[in-house]
């Protein structure tokens, strides 16, 4: 019969070793094995009956190991406790500095985490793990220069690794030089023609570029090597697996920050409808379908689509992409109409190429003098005008443009003291959150566009506002966001909507498209309600996982043809 654990399998080690040293080895079988728990209580067990007679090299090992497995299971916090007494007893160790670093990076402390990473280098200059490692923690605090130069070595070192080829490409694109990149994703495909990660981010920076067909093509390619970009959790094991869907060439919801260091693996699957194309061996133990396409102007044609694929599936899907086609600005207007101390500008959809008479238009939005207009499926500032007159308007009516666009009724908003305030919600799964208040002293107000860096007033009102959304809406405005979330009806969405001087609430837009970042360095005291509405939407991810657990698998094969 074989032994059922790693000591019964050592009988000489009883007699040989102390009992810290077999805890070490029975710790280290476990490990192996991939039984991370059984490997932690081992070493802790090792720890504990440590004495006089065990080793400084035999205890050091006991906390880095433990370090090691405390980090698969996600306790980055136990993890860096044990490293930091590993170090204690053993500071030479190069590799435990190192992943002492990892644990700080993974927590969200990188500027930490590349003293680190230096610590580490000093002690052995040409340690990988810590040069690569460092690479990271050097974007992440917006060290882009230092950190393309360290990768520039690191390539010419090893010109044969495609992945570092592949690292530098990602990191010429998040600097916008975007030929720079392509050049590094060809070369690590030309090492490694299957690596369909690198022939999809080709594809999207031919996207950026407008170079369409070229990414087409790349996406089609990508799609026949691999349907899935795969990315792991960072704990093992990952506590549930979703699949995300999302348009190449559409609108989709920013997950940068929302999908960073999940706890959970992540397959993303691209729909696109112009190519016909075959996915295989998706995964049975999905349990979340997260539709990320997000804009219904962009994707009108794909959200079919994208429903059929999610169906298929037969989990739980976040943000159905049926949902998400009720959610054009103009739809949107409609629904939210007839709301209780609510303003909600009306909207007049014109259809690409034809004729709008001004009489039409000022019947429709009437009593407007003023109307904003701006292509459909476009978000921000740059494509939006204020038209004021009736020559103005008149001009406006005159181009023929080759794209819908949106005439919307303008609502004055601006506040007693002259300024104009904009606030945005995040709706996840029930929940209204705030994530910024934009203040400006004109109409056209978006948070990174406004001077709110330069004055100190205009962020403790922010921040005030973070702190209790409450005393800045009242009870009669939350009644408003619970009405708008109810007739929305997406899982997960925003708002931006502002408070006329007769206190009604005026809304802006509402929809799934909405930005959520942590790049705050201007704004520290948003750190903590960012976060918070990441653990939402954590949370609801988990709530969504446990039933899509209950239910049967979904199917294994999902076939889709443009």
């Amino acid at each position: 019969m074989t032994p059922s654990t790693p000591a019964a399998r050592y009988p000489d080690a009883v007699t040989a070793g102390s009992v810290v040293a077999r805890q070490l080895r029975a710790g280290l079988e476990y490990l192996s094995a991939g039984n991370i728990d059984e490997a932690i209580e081992a070493f802790q067990r090792g720890l504990a009956a440590s004495s006089g007679d065990a080793s400084t090299e035999t205890l050091s090992e006991l906390h880095s190991k433990l370090g090691n497995a405390c980090m698969l299971r996600g306790d980055l916090g136990l993890a860096a406790e044990n490293y930091k007494a590993a170090l204690r007893l053993a500071p030479h160790l190069t590799f435990c500095w190192c992943n002492l670093g990892n644990a700080y990076l993974k927590s969200g402390m990188p500027a930490e985490a590349v003293t680190l990473y230096l610590q580490a280098l000093t002690l052995n200059p040409g340690h990988w793990p810590s040069r690569t490692n460092l690479v990271q923690a050097l974007m992440a605090t917006q060290q882009h220069l230092l950190a393309k130069l360290l990768l520039e070595e690191l390539v010419e070192e090893r010109p044969q690794d495609a992945s570092m080829h592949h690292q530098l490409g990602k990191l010429y694109f998040e600097v916008n030089e975007l030929e720079s990149a392509l050049q590094c994703f060809a070369r690590a495909i030309a090492l490694n023609p299957l690596d369909s990660e690198s022939i999809y981010w080709t594809g999207s920076i031919q996207q950026k570029m407008g170079e369409i067909d070229a990414a087409e093509a790349a996406y089609a390619q990508a799609a026949k090597i691999y349907p899935l970009i795969r990315r792991p959790a960072t704990k093992l094991p990952a506590e549930f697996r979703i699949v995300t869907l999302f348009a190449p060439f559409a609108g989709n919801l920013p997950t940068d920050y929302l999908l960073k260091d999940t706890a959970y693996d992540i397959a993303t699957l691209a729909v696109f409808a112009s190519r016909e194309y075959h996915t295989e061996a998706l995964e049975r133990d999905v349990q979340v379908v997260v539709n990320l396409i997000s804009d219904a102007d962009q994707a009108d044609a794909l959200l079919p689509l994208a429903a059929d694929v999610a169906d298929r599936f037969g989990k739980p899907t976040v943000n159905d992409p049926r949902k998400i086609q009720r959610t054009t600005r103009d739809a949107v207007a409609a629904a939210l109409q007839g709301i209780p101390g609510c303003l909600v500008p009306k909207v007049l959809r014109q259809k690409a190429g034809t004729d709008l008479a001004a009489a039409t238009l000022l019947a429709a939005l009437a009593p407007a003098s003023t109307v904003l207009v701006r292509p459909a499926g476009t978000h921000g500032g740059d494509d939006l005008e204020k038209l004021e007159g009736p020559e103005a308007l008149a001009a406006a009516l005159a181009q023929r443009t080759d794209t819908d666009r949106y005439f919307i009724e303008y609502i004055d908003y601006r506040s007693v003291d002259g300024y104009f305030r904009k606030y945005r919600f995040i709706f996840v799964n029930g929940e209204i959150l705030p994530y910024h208040l934009a203040i400006a002293d004109h109409w056209k107000v978006h948070h990174d566009s406004t001077d709110m860096a330069d004055h100190p007033w205009m962020q403790r009102e922010e921040e005030a506002f973070l702190n209790d959304p409450a005393s800045v809406f009242g009870p009669s405005h939350y009644q408003v966001l619970r009405e708008i979330r109810e007739r929305v009806g997406l899982d997960y969405f925003g708002v931006d909507c502002a408070l006329d001087r007769s206190g009604n609430l005026v809304m802006f837009e509402a929809n799934a498209s909405m930005l959520v970042h942590d790049q705050n360095e201007k704004f520290f005291y948003k750190a903590p309600f960012v976060h918070r509405i990441k653990s939402a939407f954590d949370d609801m991810l988990r709530k969504f996982a446990a039933a899509g657990i209950s239910r049967e698998d979904g199917a294994a094969i999902v076939t889709t043809v443009g």
